[in-house]
């Protein structure tokens, strides 16, 4: 993975506004309309390579192909992956029990409402190894002849799919992480294989404490997230450290968010799985503060981190003199090398998901390069 030698890089979490005719087409697909697979597959790809080009224009460094092809980060491994079926799973948001009204707004969201997560009824099998191989080279394809400095793309971790699709199969819960583990190796490889950086979407070390894990203390908790975390590094075990990045999430809605377990609870265990850089939200109100951890707790060595240095559910455009002061914190005292502007998630979480209009997206996102620049000259000066 490319570190800054001589300036801030900046990137983003991994889902970027899908273009309207992409999200009705994908929209059918998910509720079972016909779709011309081949007529698909070329709007992917077209959008794959409008959304590199409009990375480049806005100054991202490190770009990816915005998840086009996929429903959510989670829920596309349903397409790709044999063994699920039956009811979806429900989900109680801990934060927005004692917040009804709030709590159906969140869950009315056109993409969120369409989501499929269907339960693991049988032996987990691959289904479609083609599709990851793809998606490789869809994004290779976009980024040639651009001055795009990486490709990374995303992947569901083993630990988020557990959460997402509950077991109805495996005998335990290890069990079942193993299968998930071993079965999305292929798709995990196949990224490396093809020279792009693997980004881990890992919301259940995060997010599961107060969905998946509520009913445990925070020492039980702590035992689930080690053995996602150990499924992780089982399934990422030939992939080099440096090829490879994590991203922490609290759930990428605008709730509450006042059952979010603090990120001192959790980062010695994030320090344990092999990606090399850590990605997380660091500008929305709930967790702002927590660049302070970096005070009394030390950054290993070989560690790089992506701090969320714009909101991603806020139509607020950051001044670029905040993105600066953001990227300062933690360069101050992890060291300027060991840092890379990032978001706090997605734009595009959901198929249809729109809390953040397409076009202030990209004026956040160039906001956050000019920021980055001036984060640049104060720490590169001379």
């Amino acid at each position: 993975m490319k570190r800054s030698t001589d300036r801030f890089l900046t990137t983003h979490t991994g889902s970027l506004p899908r273009p309207d005719d992409l999200i009705r087409m994908m929209f059918a697909k998910e509720e079972g309309v016909p779709v011309d697979r081949d007529r698909l597959a070329a709007r992917i790809k077209s959008a794959v390579a409008e959304v590199v080009a409009k990375q480049v224009e806005a100054g991202i460094d490190l770009v990816n192909d915005g998840e086009m092809s996929k429903p959510s980060y989670a829920t596309y491994i349903k397409d790709r992956l044999g063994g699920f079926g039956g009811e979806s799973n429900s989900f109680v948001y801990g934060d927005l029990v004692d917040f009804p009204e709030l709590r159906d707004r969140v869950f009315g969201d056109p993409g969120r409402s369409r989501r499929k997560t269907p339960a693991c009824t049988g032996p987990i099998t691959v289904l479609d190894a083609q599709a990851p191989e793809t998606d490789a080279a869809n994004l290779t394809a976009a980024m040639a002849g651009t001055s795009a400095s990486e490709g990374f793309m995303s992947a569901a971790s083993p630990g988020v799919i557990a959460l997402f699709f509950k077991n109805e199969h495996y005998p335990n819960r290890e069990a079942y992480l193993e299968a998930i583990a071993e079965a999305m190796r292929v798709e995990y490889e196949a990224v490396a294989n093809a020279g792009h950086v693997l980004q881990l979407d890992c919301p259940d070390l995060a997010m599961g404490r107060h969905i998946q894990f509520a009913d445990l203390d925070l020492g039980g908790f702590r035992r689930m997230a080690q053995q996602n975390i150990e499924a992780l590094n089982h399934a990422t075990a030939n992939i080099p450290e440096d090829q490879l990045r994590i991203h922490l999430c609290w759930g990428n809605y605008e709730g509450p968010h006042h059952c979010d377990v603090p990120l001192s609870d959790i980062i010695d265990l994030v320090f344990t799985a092999r990606p090399h850089a850590i990605s997380f939200e660091a500008a929305n109100p709930r967790h702002a503060h927590e660049w302070t951890l970096f005070e009394r707790v030390e950054l290993p060595d070989g560690k790089v981190l992506i701090p969320g240095v714009l909101e991603s559910k806020s139509n607020f455009i950051e001044h670029p003199d905040l993105v600066a002061q953001r990227i300062g914190h933690y360069a101050n005292l992890v060291g300027r090398e060991n840092v890379i502007a990032g978001t706090d998630c997605g734009y595009g979480t959901w198929v249809g998901q729109a809390a953040v209009d397409p076009r202030v997206v990209w004026a956040k996102m160039a906001a956050m390069a000019e920021g980055a620049r001036i984060a640049s000259r104060e720490f590169w000066a001379g």
